[in-house]
Protein backbone atom coordinates (compact mmCIF):
# COMPACT_ATOMS: atom_id res chain seq x y z
CA UNK A 1 0.00 0.00 0.00
CA UNK A 2 1.25 3.40 -0.87
CA UNK A 3 2.37 5.93 1.61
CA UNK A 4 0.05 8.23 2.83
CA UNK A 5 0.60 12.50 3.86
CA UNK A 6 1.09 13.04 7.74
CA UNK A 7 -2.74 13.41 9.45
CA UNK A 8 -3.37 16.86 10.33
CA UNK A 9 -6.78 16.28 11.94
CA UNK A 10 -6.64 19.40 14.41
CA UNK A 11 -6.30 21.83 10.93
CA UNK A 12 -9.68 19.67 10.00
CA UNK A 13 -12.88 21.54 10.67
CA UNK A 14 -15.13 21.15 7.70
CA UNK A 15 -15.41 17.49 7.23
CA UNK A 16 -17.98 15.46 4.95
CA UNK A 17 -18.87 11.86 4.98
CA UNK A 18 -20.14 10.19 2.28
CA UNK A 19 -22.66 7.03 2.82
CA UNK A 20 -25.44 6.85 0.44
CA UNK A 21 -26.73 2.85 2.01
CA UNK A 22 -27.76 0.45 2.02
CA UNK A 23 -29.58 -0.39 4.96
CA UNK A 24 -26.70 -2.95 6.10
CA UNK A 25 -24.12 -0.90 5.11
CA UNK A 26 -25.12 1.70 6.77
CA UNK A 27 -25.68 0.02 9.47
CA UNK A 28 -22.00 -1.04 9.77
CA UNK A 29 -21.43 2.51 8.76
CA UNK A 30 -21.89 4.00 12.06
CA UNK A 31 -19.06 2.58 13.96
CA UNK A 32 -16.85 4.06 11.72
CA UNK A 33 -18.68 7.16 11.97
CA UNK A 34 -19.03 7.49 15.47
CA UNK A 35 -15.07 7.07 14.72
CA UNK A 36 -14.78 10.25 12.39
CA UNK A 37 -17.00 12.49 14.77
CA UNK A 38 -14.33 11.10 18.38
CA UNK A 39 -11.39 11.80 15.55
CA UNK A 40 -12.82 15.53 15.05
CA UNK A 41 -14.61 16.50 18.04
CA UNK A 42 -14.92 20.24 17.14
CA UNK A 43 -15.23 19.86 13.21
CA UNK A 44 -18.35 20.94 11.69
CA UNK A 45 -19.37 16.93 10.32
CA UNK A 46 -21.95 16.82 7.53
CA UNK A 47 -23.13 13.41 5.92
CA UNK A 48 -24.57 12.87 2.18
CA UNK A 49 -26.56 10.39 2.80
CA UNK A 50 -30.14 9.08 0.69
CA UNK A 51 -33.43 9.78 2.46
CA UNK A 52 -34.08 6.51 4.09
CA UNK A 53 -31.12 6.88 5.96
CA UNK A 54 -32.05 10.94 7.24
CA UNK A 55 -33.87 10.47 10.59
CA UNK A 56 -31.25 7.84 11.63
CA UNK A 57 -28.23 10.56 10.84
CA UNK A 58 -29.60 13.24 12.61
CA UNK A 59 -30.75 11.23 15.93
CA UNK A 60 -27.08 9.22 16.30
CA UNK A 61 -25.57 12.82 16.91
CA UNK A 62 -21.93 12.36 15.09
CA UNK A 63 -23.22 14.87 12.31
CA UNK A 64 -23.78 18.63 12.65
CA UNK A 65 -25.86 19.01 9.22
CA UNK A 66 -27.22 15.91 7.04
CA UNK A 67 -27.58 16.28 2.89
CA UNK A 68 -29.97 13.92 0.85
CA UNK A 69 -28.28 13.33 -2.33
CA UNK A 70 -30.68 12.59 -5.00
CA UNK A 71 -28.31 10.29 -6.96
CA UNK A 72 -28.92 12.40 -10.51
CA UNK A 73 -28.97 10.08 -13.44
CA UNK A 74 -26.71 11.07 -15.75
CA UNK A 75 -28.25 12.87 -18.45
CA UNK A 76 -29.55 15.24 -15.77
CA UNK A 77 -27.00 18.18 -16.05
CA UNK A 78 -28.82 20.43 -13.85
CA UNK A 79 -28.68 18.30 -10.63
CA UNK A 80 -24.84 17.53 -11.80
CA UNK A 81 -24.17 20.92 -11.59
CA UNK A 82 -26.05 21.61 -8.39
CA UNK A 83 -24.55 19.05 -7.12
CA UNK A 84 -20.90 19.79 -8.10
CA UNK A 85 -21.24 23.74 -6.93
CA UNK A 86 -23.16 22.31 -3.32
CA UNK A 87 -19.65 20.45 -3.01
CA UNK A 88 -17.36 23.05 -3.98
CA UNK A 89 -19.15 26.13 -2.27
CA UNK A 90 -18.95 24.18 1.15
CA UNK A 91 -15.30 24.03 0.80
CA UNK A 92 -14.48 20.90 3.20
CA UNK A 93 -10.87 20.53 3.96
CA UNK A 94 -11.88 16.34 4.57
CA UNK A 95 -14.22 14.11 2.97
CA UNK A 96 -14.30 10.77 4.22
CA UNK A 97 -16.19 8.19 1.50
CA UNK A 98 -17.37 5.57 3.11
CA UNK A 99 -19.59 3.97 0.32
CA UNK A 100 -16.42 3.69 -2.33
CA UNK A 101 -18.20 3.11 -5.51
CA UNK A 102 -17.86 4.07 -9.03
CA UNK A 103 -20.67 7.11 -7.81
CA UNK A 104 -19.07 8.17 -5.14
CA UNK A 105 -15.50 8.48 -7.13
CA UNK A 106 -17.12 10.47 -9.64
CA UNK A 107 -18.34 13.06 -6.51
CA UNK A 108 -14.78 13.01 -6.37
CA UNK A 109 -14.05 14.17 -10.24
CA UNK A 110 -16.38 16.77 -9.38
CA UNK A 111 -14.43 18.76 -6.71
CA UNK A 112 -12.30 21.91 -8.17
CA UNK A 113 -8.46 21.93 -7.71
CA UNK A 114 -7.02 22.26 -5.06
CA UNK A 115 -9.42 19.30 -4.08
CA UNK A 116 -9.44 18.54 -0.30
CA UNK A 117 -8.23 15.56 1.54
CA UNK A 118 -10.42 12.23 0.21
CA UNK A 119 -10.06 9.01 2.42
CA UNK A 120 -10.97 5.91 0.53
CA UNK A 121 -10.62 4.73 -3.03
CA UNK A 122 -10.75 7.29 -5.97
CA UNK A 123 -7.90 7.57 -8.00
CA UNK A 124 -6.09 11.24 -6.78
CA UNK A 125 -7.09 10.70 -2.85
CA UNK A 126 -4.82 12.03 -0.82
CA UNK A 127 -5.25 8.74 1.51
CA UNK A 128 -6.49 5.78 -0.92
CA UNK A 129 -6.87 3.02 0.01
CA UNK A 130 -5.87 0.51 -2.85
CA UNK A 131 -4.94 -2.78 -0.63
CA UNK A 132 -6.63 -5.77 -2.58
CA UNK A 133 -7.77 -6.71 0.99
CA UNK A 134 -10.21 -3.95 1.54
CA UNK A 135 -13.14 -6.14 -0.43
CA UNK A 136 -12.25 -9.46 1.53
CA UNK A 137 -14.60 -9.20 4.12
CA UNK A 138 -16.93 -7.06 5.42
CA UNK A 139 -17.42 -3.08 4.44
CA UNK A 140 -16.88 -2.65 8.02
CA UNK A 141 -13.15 -4.08 7.88
CA UNK A 142 -12.57 -2.09 5.16
CA UNK A 143 -13.75 1.25 6.57
CA UNK A 144 -11.21 0.10 9.59
CA UNK A 145 -8.50 0.15 6.89
CA UNK A 146 -9.07 2.95 5.26
CA UNK A 147 -9.61 5.10 8.35
CA UNK A 148 -5.99 3.88 9.49
CA UNK A 149 -4.29 5.96 6.92
CA UNK A 150 -6.39 8.75 8.52
CA UNK A 151 -5.06 8.29 11.93
CA UNK A 152 -8.14 6.75 13.06
CA UNK A 153 -7.55 3.57 14.83
CA UNK A 154 -9.75 3.22 17.79
CA UNK A 155 -13.48 1.69 15.47
CA UNK A 156 -15.84 -0.63 16.93
CA UNK A 157 -19.53 -1.59 15.78
CA UNK A 158 -21.93 0.76 17.08
CA UNK A 159 -24.82 -0.78 19.64
CA UNK A 160 -27.26 1.65 18.61
CA UNK A 161 -27.87 2.15 22.26
CA UNK A 162 -29.22 5.66 20.94
CA UNK A 163 -31.77 4.25 18.65
CA UNK A 164 -34.94 4.15 21.55
CA UNK A 165 -38.68 3.22 20.01
CA UNK A 166 -41.96 3.34 21.74
CA UNK A 167 -43.06 -0.21 22.69
CA UNK A 168 -45.74 0.31 24.87
CA UNK A 169 -48.60 -0.21 22.72
CA UNK A 170 -47.49 -3.84 21.70
CA UNK A 171 -48.06 -6.97 23.41
CA UNK A 172 -44.71 -8.07 24.06
CA UNK A 173 -43.93 -11.03 26.44
CA UNK A 174 -40.49 -11.54 28.23
CA UNK A 175 -38.68 -13.65 27.15
CA UNK A 176 -39.20 -13.09 23.73
CA UNK A 177 -37.28 -14.36 20.09
CA UNK A 178 -37.08 -12.00 17.44
CA UNK A 179 -38.02 -13.76 14.18
CA UNK A 180 -37.25 -11.83 10.73
CA UNK A 181 -38.24 -14.80 8.11
CA UNK A 182 -38.14 -12.40 4.84
CA UNK A 183 -35.67 -10.61 2.41
CA UNK A 184 -35.39 -8.70 -0.85
CA UNK A 185 -38.40 -10.00 -3.03
CA UNK A 186 -35.65 -10.59 -5.55
CA UNK A 187 -33.35 -12.77 -3.67
CA UNK A 188 -35.86 -16.40 -2.62
CA UNK A 189 -32.94 -17.94 -2.42
CA UNK A 190 -31.87 -16.26 0.86
CA UNK A 191 -34.86 -17.20 2.64
CA UNK A 192 -36.06 -20.19 5.27
CA UNK A 193 -39.42 -21.32 4.26
CA UNK A 194 -42.02 -19.97 6.44
CA UNK A 195 -43.25 -23.15 7.05
CA UNK A 196 -40.28 -23.98 8.99
CA UNK A 197 -40.00 -20.69 10.55
CA UNK A 198 -43.50 -21.85 11.89
CA UNK A 199 -41.96 -24.88 13.29
CA UNK A 200 -39.35 -22.84 15.43
CA UNK A 201 -42.11 -21.29 16.38
CA UNK A 202 -43.96 -23.67 18.22
CA UNK A 203 -41.08 -24.81 19.73
CA UNK A 204 -39.90 -22.11 20.94
CA UNK A 205 -43.40 -21.10 22.40
CA UNK A 206 -43.30 -24.58 24.07
CA UNK A 207 -39.94 -23.69 25.47
CA UNK A 208 -41.35 -20.53 27.09
CA UNK A 209 -40.45 -17.95 24.65
CA UNK A 210 -42.91 -15.68 22.52
CA UNK A 211 -41.83 -15.64 19.07
CA UNK A 212 -42.44 -11.99 17.74
CA UNK A 213 -42.33 -11.45 13.65
CA UNK A 214 -40.89 -9.28 12.16
CA UNK A 215 -41.04 -7.77 8.45
CA UNK A 216 -42.38 -5.54 5.70
CA UNK A 217 -45.53 -5.77 3.42
CA UNK A 218 -42.86 -8.09 0.99
CA UNK A 219 -42.56 -10.48 3.98
CA UNK A 220 -46.84 -10.79 4.70
CA UNK A 221 -47.27 -14.10 3.33
CA UNK A 222 -44.10 -15.81 5.64
CA UNK A 223 -45.43 -13.92 8.85
CA UNK A 224 -49.23 -14.85 8.35
CA UNK A 225 -48.43 -18.09 7.76
CA UNK A 226 -46.00 -18.26 11.14
CA UNK A 227 -49.12 -16.31 12.89
CA UNK A 228 -51.58 -18.82 11.94
CA UNK A 229 -49.90 -21.70 12.70
CA UNK A 230 -48.58 -20.59 16.14
CA UNK A 231 -51.04 -18.69 17.36
CA UNK A 232 -48.66 -16.92 20.48
CA UNK A 233 -46.96 -15.10 18.01
CA UNK A 234 -46.65 -11.16 18.05
CA UNK A 235 -46.82 -10.98 14.41
CA UNK A 236 -45.29 -7.03 14.28
CA UNK A 237 -45.63 -7.40 10.16
CA UNK A 238 -45.01 -3.86 8.78
CA UNK A 239 -45.34 -2.19 12.31
CA UNK A 240 -42.11 -1.48 13.17
CA UNK A 241 -39.60 1.50 12.48
CA UNK A 242 -36.25 0.69 12.57
CA UNK A 243 -36.31 2.71 15.86
CA UNK A 244 -38.44 0.03 17.58
CA UNK A 245 -36.67 -2.50 15.31
CA UNK A 246 -33.66 -1.60 17.93
CA UNK A 247 -35.33 -1.24 20.87
CA UNK A 248 -37.00 -4.73 20.60
CA UNK A 249 -33.44 -6.07 19.83
CA UNK A 250 -31.97 -4.69 23.28
CA UNK A 251 -34.01 -6.60 24.84
CA UNK A 252 -34.71 -9.54 23.06
CA UNK A 253 -33.62 -12.90 24.33
CA UNK A 254 -32.15 -13.66 20.71
CA UNK A 255 -33.10 -13.69 17.34
CA UNK A 256 -33.52 -15.68 13.68
CA UNK A 257 -33.77 -14.24 10.61
CA UNK A 258 -32.42 -14.84 6.85
CA UNK A 259 -29.74 -12.11 5.23
CA UNK A 260 -31.69 -8.92 5.29
CA UNK A 261 -31.27 -5.67 6.40
CA UNK A 262 -32.59 -5.63 9.76
CA UNK A 263 -30.89 -8.44 10.76
CA UNK A 264 -27.54 -6.24 10.67
CA UNK A 265 -29.35 -3.80 12.55
CA UNK A 266 -30.38 -6.73 15.33
CA UNK A 267 -27.14 -8.12 15.30
CA UNK A 268 -25.42 -4.78 15.93
CA UNK A 269 -26.92 -4.28 19.21
CA UNK A 270 -25.59 -7.44 20.54
CA UNK A 271 -28.72 -9.09 20.48
CA UNK A 272 -27.12 -12.72 19.95
CA UNK A 273 -28.49 -13.76 16.48
CA UNK A 274 -28.84 -16.80 14.05
CA UNK A 275 -28.38 -15.55 10.86
CA UNK A 276 -28.95 -17.98 7.82
CA UNK A 277 -27.22 -18.46 4.62
CA UNK A 278 -27.89 -20.28 1.40
CA UNK A 279 -24.84 -21.04 -0.35
CA UNK A 280 -25.46 -18.11 -3.11
CA UNK A 281 -24.48 -15.90 -0.65
CA UNK A 282 -20.82 -15.52 1.38
CA UNK A 283 -21.10 -15.02 4.83
CA UNK A 284 -17.15 -13.71 5.31
CA UNK A 285 -18.33 -10.91 3.27
CA UNK A 286 -22.36 -9.98 4.21
CA UNK A 287 -22.84 -12.14 7.54
CA UNK A 288 -24.37 -9.23 10.08
CA UNK A 289 -22.07 -7.45 12.54
CA UNK A 290 -21.81 -7.71 16.20
CA UNK A 291 -20.84 -9.33 19.46
CA UNK A 292 -22.86 -12.66 19.52
CA UNK A 293 -23.51 -13.68 15.90
CA UNK A 294 -24.17 -17.07 14.48
CA UNK A 295 -23.97 -18.55 10.92
CA UNK A 296 -25.66 -21.23 9.82
CA UNK A 297 -25.49 -21.86 5.94
CA UNK A 298 -27.01 -24.43 3.55
CA UNK A 299 -26.16 -25.04 0.43
CA UNK A 300 -30.28 -24.87 -0.03
CA UNK A 301 -31.80 -23.05 2.77
CA UNK A 302 -34.72 -26.02 2.53
CA UNK A 303 -32.72 -28.24 3.37
CA UNK A 304 -31.36 -26.86 6.79
CA UNK A 305 -33.61 -28.79 9.38
CA UNK A 306 -35.77 -26.47 11.86
CA UNK A 307 -33.88 -28.87 14.61
CA UNK A 308 -30.21 -27.72 13.95
CA UNK A 309 -31.76 -23.84 13.88
CA UNK A 310 -32.67 -24.69 17.42
CA UNK A 311 -29.54 -26.45 18.89
CA UNK A 312 -27.59 -23.88 17.46
CA UNK A 313 -29.34 -20.50 19.06
CA UNK A 314 -27.68 -19.20 21.40
CA UNK A 315 -29.45 -17.18 24.38
CA UNK A 316 -28.61 -13.08 26.71
CA UNK A 317 -27.07 -14.58 29.81
CA UNK A 318 -30.27 -13.24 31.19
CA UNK A 319 -32.29 -16.09 29.37
CA UNK A 320 -29.73 -18.79 30.80
CA UNK A 321 -32.39 -20.54 32.65
CA UNK A 322 -34.29 -21.48 29.56
CA UNK A 323 -30.86 -22.42 28.00
CA UNK A 324 -30.73 -26.57 28.98
CA UNK A 325 -34.35 -26.34 26.51
CA UNK A 326 -32.24 -25.86 23.77
CA UNK A 327 -30.10 -29.03 23.82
Amino acid sequence: MPSTPADNSAQQTNILVIKLGALGDFIQALGPMRAIRRHHPHAKITLLTTAPFEKMAQQCGYFNTIWIDEKPKLHNIFKWKNLQQKLNTAQFSRIYDLQNNDRSCWYFRLLANPKPEWVGIAKGASHRNTSPDRTKGHAYDGHVQTLGLAGINTITIDTLDWMQGDLTHYDIQNPYILLVPGCAPQHPHKRWPAQKYAEAAKILHQMGFQPVLIGTKDDKEATDLIAQQCPEALNLNGKTSLHQIAALAHNAAAAIGNDTGPMHLIAATGCPSLSLFSGKTNPVKHAPKGDNVTVLQENNLENLETGKVITNLQLRATSASNKSALH
